[in-house]
């Protein structure tokens, strides 16, 4: 699916994410045209999934990230919970499962009393019925993808 041009191009953007155009295709040896092409076709394939910056909760002021499995009433499916979660700010990402509960839920808040805070809040739905929580002590591997770039196909 990618061939070698797009694997330094991502490399680079990912080294250095305001190159811009100009910039890489001086950086790769290759016309402005082709960098531009190759962006438009990744972006088209979804392989780049945004221009965002990525932000550190941390930094944020949101220090605690916490992991929540949550069981829902399945008569009511996952669109009540869904909606009711992506009403909390401080819910990060949400995620179907296999194994124990519905959903993977990952939250963060300003402190232990402000995580309960925000597990209360997504608690606060009959769509659940059961939730575990867990709390992340220390990130050890941060999200990547850049590896997968690489990747045996």
């Amino acid at each position: 699916m990618l061939d070698a041009i797009d694997r330094r191009l991502l490399r680079l953007l990912h080294d250095q994410p305001q190159i811009g155009v100009l910039g890489a295709s001086r950086a790769l040896d290759v016309a402005r045209g082709t960098v531009q092409a190759r962006l438009d076709k990744l972006r088209r394939k979804g392989v780049i999934a945004s221009e965002s910056p990525t932000l550190a909760p941390a930094a944020l002021g949101f220090p605690v990230t916490a992991f929540c499995t949550l069981s829902i009433a399945q008569r009511q499916g996952y669109d009540p919970v869904l909606q009711h979660l992506t009403g909390i700010p401080e819910v990060l990402e949400v995620h179907t499962i296999t194994g124990d509960g519905d959903l993977l839920v990952r939250i963060v808040g300003r402190d232990n009393a402000d995580l309960q805070r925000v597990i209360d809040e997504a608690l606060a739905t009959d769509a659940v019925v059961r939730s575990s929580t867990v709390i992340a002590l220390s990130e050890l591997v941060p999200y990547r993808t850049l590896g997968l770039v690489d990747a045996p196909s």
